[in-house]
């Protein structure tokens, strides 16, 4: 187990991970891209360890993956057994238990009491796609409505389903036809202010479907919960019930995309459970599996069931390593009551950052549930002229000091933390003094 301590050992990025960058420009394409360029040899609990010798603490899970945390004890050794019985046979060729274990777990877990069937993929955008696919097969209907600031992947599909242009979509085109894009509930920047937002939003959006696209064509909405990447936007109370409903009343599937948002990450199972919405599919990945690649699709059993045999699947979805490590994790989000400690994170945070934004009004707005928060830099709290290069400052100087920060939103100035839900008080507070110290040396 590694020390929870942040230890500076050289400049950051140390000499050691430079050779290794210098290594990947010659090697890897450029267009994968590095956030900070550590190279990293171990993690556990809220710090990962780089080959320099840095402890660097954690505020970023891999973007919301290590949930658990790294080096988890009962992943370590659900793997460790499922790797020296058997890595892969292929679910579709011959099956095995854990695959069926992940599928029972998420029709348990997921929200509602009515009958549920899951299928498991590779990543966050799969699932996506093949929940769609399953929307579409069984309304026979084509139109997909997504909305503004949402992000849902990198194929081509999903990238015609993502908001913003830059990196994800520029010049990548042409896109799925047939995706229809809505204005998003986001309270902070509601033309008609945050106390309308709920009502005015949901129905904008009821109004454009109904006008531009038909609700006898739509086959699903897809949403997630707290948006991810468009910069962690959650929608105002009443919104996702209100929305799910009218999807109800015209037989329109309503998809909760809960990939950045689920298990336990923003204090319940999903975030959808905050106001008791039931989609009718939910899609899953990134915090399932503790590191593992794994994403499923869970949805009500007459959608799940309507596709023809062999209509789902994929050589590696539901891989059993994968699997094994997915039940571990879920173990330990009920056996270590991980949904409270998300709480408590999410209390410790919103503390913080709230005094935070106090002292300095470029902080516009600090939004989130759970371990699962934000905030908004502006340049002008009056104007909210989104302020990027301040968000760039702030999380180089965050980099500087040995803490892995992210950043997101449609106009790159908001700020995420996703620590791991294994992280310690203390690691979390000096984490928070040091995003203080940065923000004070990007605005002097």
């Amino acid at each position: 187990m590694i020390e929870q301590q942040r230890i500076l050992a050289t400049a950051i990025p140390g000499p050691r991970s430079q050779e290794l960058q210098a290594r990947k420009s010659a090697a890897v394409a450029s267009g994968v891209g590095t956030g900070l360029p550590v190279y990293v040899t171990e993690g556990a609990g809220g710090i990962i360890r780089d080959v320099d010798g840095n402890q660097l603490i954690d505020l970023g899970s891999g973007i919301a993956v290590t949930t658990v945390g790294n080096g988890n004890q009962r992943v370590v050794d659900a793997v460790t057994e499922q790797i020296a019985r058997f890595t892969h046979t292929c679910f579709m060729v011959t099956p095995y238990e854990p695959y069926l274990g992940v599928c029972e777990k998420l029709n348990q877990l997921t929200p509602g009491d009515h009958e549920k069937r899951s299928a498991l993929f590779n990543s966050g955008a799969e699932a996506v796609e093949n929940a769609v696919k399953i929307a579409r097969h069984a309304t026979g209907r084509q139109a997909v409505v997504v909305f503004e600031h949402g992000y849902h992947g990198r194929t081509n599909l999903t990238m015609g389903m993502t908001a913003k242009n830059m990196p994800y979509k520029h010049r990548f085109g042409p896109f799925a036809p047939e995706v229809y894009r809505v204005p998003m509930a986001y309270p902070y920047r509601w033309a008609g202010g945050p106390e309308r937002c709920a009502e005015e939003a949901l129905r904008t959006v009821t109004d454009m479907i109904h006008a531009q696209v038909g609700e006898e064509n739509t086959a699903a909405v897809v949403i997630e919960p707290i948006q991810g990447e468009g910069g962690f936007i959650v929608p105002p109370e009443g919104f996702l019930p209100g929305l799910a409903e009218y999807c109800r009343e015209h037989g329109i599937v309503f998809v909760a995309d809960e990939v950045q948002s689920g298990f336990c990450r923003t204090g319940d199972w999903f975030a959808s459970d905050h106001e008791g919405v039931v989609p009718d599919l939910i899609t899953t990945a990134k915090g399932i599996a503790g590191g593992m690649p794994l994403a499923g699709v869970t949805g009500r059993a007459d959608l799940m069931d309507a596709v023809h045999g062999g209509g789902l699947g994929g050589t590696y979805g539901g891989n059993p390593v994968a699997c094994a490590a997915a039940l571990a994790s879920i173990e330990s989000m009920e056996v270590d009551d991980l949904a409270g400690r998300a709480r408590s994170i999410g209390k410790i945070l919103g503390d913080r950052l709230g005094s935070l934004a106090e002292k300095h009004p470029e902080i516009g707005e600090v939004r989130g549930r759970g371990a699962m928060m934000a905030m908004e830099l502006v340049t002008d709290p009056a104007t909210k002229e989104p302020a990027a290069a301040l968000a760039g400052a702030v999380n180089k100087g965050c980099h500087e000091r040995g803490v892995v920060t992210l950043t997101c939103g449609t106009y790159g100035n908001v700020f995420r933390f996703l620590p791991p839900l294994s992280i310690g008080d203390d690691l979390l507070h000096e984490a928070m003094d040091v995003l203080e110290e940065s923000m004070g040396a990007a605005l002097a």
